[in-house]
């Protein structure tokens, strides 16, 4: 993107953030920030009416969330790059937004420079994927060379059931995100998305579940 200028839109429903975004962009050398939107309503109204080459989207919106204001925005307008920057990185979040048509997809530790390379790529035509997010690419198209597993209780991920396994292990959110390497914001998405999907309200219903199907083994009695 060398002597060319991104021309940029920031979508995000809350005003801190989206303002802070703005200002951050502003600072990085090859970006102009165009305009910017409360929610994908606003985002696809905007890229009708300024034509950006790339719009940082959020997913959590009111009217019109970040996976449909992506499809639309790609369907009306393919010129304009979406990239994803979410506080999310759970499957039911990133597969859906990729699907959608976003060539991007970051979590929001991510600094100037990652959100700054990631524009570059979605420009160049190329993926602008926070490593996190590349990781679990992997290891889904590589669960999909593998043989089929069980289903899981209750429609968890595979992810899913990793987490309330070492959950059942007495592992705390920082020890699961440095053994899975993932943020332990993506721990707490994964906790919340289980416990909802099987009726759980606290870690001690989460190990009796783990034990009652199958994904964790309590432990031994000792002999005294």
């Amino acid at each position: 993107m060398t002597g060319q200028i991104a021309r940029v839109i920031v979508a995000d429903d809350q005003a801190v953030v989206r303002e802070g975004i703005v200002m951050l962009l502003g600072l990085l050398p090859g970006i102009q920030v165009v305009g910017s939107a409360r929610d994908g309503e606003e985002a696809f109204a905007l890229v009708a009416e300024l034509a950006p080459d790339v719009v940082l989207m959020d997913l959590r919106m009111p009217r019109c969330d970040g996976v449909e204001a992506t499809r639309r925005i790609r369907r009306e307008h393919p010129a304009t790059q979406v990239v994803v920057l979410t506080t999310y990185a759970d499957d039911d979040s990133l597969f859906p937004a990729l699907r959608a048509g976003a060539r991007g997809y970051l979590t929001k530790d991510a600094d100037g420079d990652e959100i700054s390379r990631a524009i570059r790529d979605v420009v160049a035509g190329r993926a602008g994927l926070s490593p996190v997010v590349q990781q679990r690419l992997l290891e889904q198209v590589t669960a999909q060379t593998e043989p089929a597993t069980p289903r899981l209780p209750d429609g968890l991920t595979a992810r899913e059931g990793e987490v309330l396994t070492l959950i059942a292990e007495g592992l705390g959110n920082a020890d699961i995100a440095r053994s899975l390497q993932i943020s332990t914001a993506t721990v707490k998405t994964h906790i919340n998305n289980l416990f909802a999907k099987a009726g759980l309200h606290d870690r001690a219903q989460a190990v009796r579940y783990a034990y009652r199907e199958g994904l964790a083994q309590p432990p031994r009695n000792r002999i005294t």
